[in-house]
């Protein structure tokens, strides 16, 4: 996987597994709010920021202790 340079790219792949209904208002809340979260986040630092998803660490869930859901 290729790391995620623009801000429409990172919000999609981090939405992506919620399946949002892109028609509604929430849907876009959440992402006018995540993007000016990056942006903030980008003009803080001053530098290009790319995010590598294929580098993330793995999470095992233990279903019987957080309830089967």
């Amino acid at each position: 996987m290729e790391p995620l340079k623009t801000t429409s790219a990172i919000i999609d792949f981090c939405l992506a597994p919620l399946t949002l209904d892109t028609q509604t208002e929430a849907e876009r809340e959440v992402r006018r709010r995540l993007e000016h979260v990056l942006k903030t986040f980008r003009s803080k630092i001053a530098q290009p920021v790319a995010v590598d998803f294929s580098t993330m660490p793995s999470q095992v869930i233990n279903e019987a202790a957080h309830g089967y859901e």
